[in-house]
């Protein structure tokens, strides 16, 4: 996200103009646009009877509801306007289609600190566009999936039907298994782009991965289009999965070997906070709690060591919700705690959100909670 200009005061009113430049961005905006907020732009609106005609207008609303359209990479923001204009009177409704490439201009009348720190990552130059690619495979099945820094989008399945490997269908296999890796190929170029994803994971049971990188490479030697493959070889990783089906994205990025190719991804950061939390659960059971009841006491009793909470919690549309759970992680980092905010849209954000949402790791251990109802 490209953040133009900046005016506003920490814990109190302003406003910023954004362009967001990625579909990671409309993510953030989602999450930084709240029920209150203004948010100005330029929109389209139809305007007469049978002679309809759309014009081309600049509008800023007062904001009721934000939807997030993951496969159609935008977000509606409807609400009130709040501009004086010759086609729609101040209060009339309008949805304003938020799309990358196109700036708008958000005012809050409290910058409290998640919206602070959402600002902080999107708009960090440094920070890397997509992560990482993932192709998840076993034979006539793939997934691929770009992991961004707050989003987790499929971008391909493909499935061909693989006839058994034995005695006369050896001929059909051969052909089905070239068939099914020519498809995956085609998608992956589609998809992945090696100057925006840091390393290329292949993962599968067994040596489907392998085969379908050697296909890969020498499809390479053969085609005048895959010069970015060859050159980037080196980048392309090879690990053990489950299965190709989605659930095992999981255990993919778990591996040691894609963990040390993406360990300054925000991905690599958040995988090893949600074991951490998963291996306390196994250990010790009284130093690890979830749910909101037993992770506000354990916050009251000065115990909290990590807190572990989604996006989901900020984007309340009741402003005490919100309020409640910014204290919370303000509480924590005050007392030396660490806080991570998982992304609702990524893997591990979708774990923790299956463990209601919100856990924490704790200093020491806190038996009674066992006895007190979540």
């Amino acid at each position: 996200m490209k953040l133009v200009t900046r005016n506003l005061v920490p814990n109190g009113p302003g406003s910023v103009k954004l362009l967001p430049q990625i579909e990671d961005d409309l993510w953030d905006a989602y999450n930084l646009i709240a029920v209150g907020d203004t948010v100005e732009a330029v929109t389209v609106r139809k305007i007469g009877g049978r002679d309809t005609e759309r014009v081309k207008m600049t509008l800023e609303i007062a904001v009721q509801f934000v939807e997030y359209d993951k496969e159609g990479s935008l977000m509606r923001v409807r609400g009130k306007n709040q501009t004086k204009n010759e086609y729609v009177q101040i209060g009339q409704y309008h949805t304003l289609e938020l799309e990358i490439k196109r700036p708008f201009i958000l005012r809050k009348e409290v910058w409290d600190w998640p919206a602070l720190d959402r600002i902080e990552q999107s708009c960090d130059e440094t920070a890397a566009n997509a992560d990482l690619a993932v192709l998840l495979m076993q034979e006539g099945l793939a997934h691929l999936f770009l992991v961004g820094r707050s989003v987790t989008a499929t971008r391909a399945r493909i499935e061909v039907p693989i006839p058994r490997k034995h005695g006369c269908a050896m001929a059909a296999y051969d052909t089905a298994l070239n068939d099914f890796f020519g498809r995956v190929l085609d998608a992956f170029l589609n998809h992945v782009d090696f100057g925006l994803v840091q390393c290329v994971v292949i993962a599968s049971p067994g040596f489907t991965k392998d085969q379908f990188r050697d296909y890969m490479l020498l499809q390479a030697t053969r085609r005048g289009d895959m010069q970015a493959v060859t050159e980037n070889k080196a980048r392309i990783v090879l690990a053990r999965a489950p299965s190709g089906y989605p659930h095992s994205l999981k255990d993919v990025l778990g591996e040691k070997s894609v963990m040390a190719q993406i360990k300054d991804t925000k991905a690599a950061q958040e995988v090893p906070a949600m074991q951490e939390f998963y291996d306390m659960i196994t250990k010790d059971s009284d130093r690890a709690c979830y749910g909101p009841k037993h992770v506000e006491l354990a916050n009251e009793r000065l115990a909290i060591k990590t807190l572990l909470l989604t996006d989901t919690w900020f984007r309340s549309p009741d402003v005490a919700a919100r309020r409640k759970y910014v204290d919370l992680a303000e509480s924590v980092k005050k007392l030396g705690g660490t806080v991570r905010v998982f992304s609702s849209m990524n893997v591990s954000g979708h774990q923790l959100e299956q463990a209601t949402g919100i856990a924490a790791v704790l200093r020491f251990p806190l038996p009674d909670l066992d006895h007190i109802e979540m």
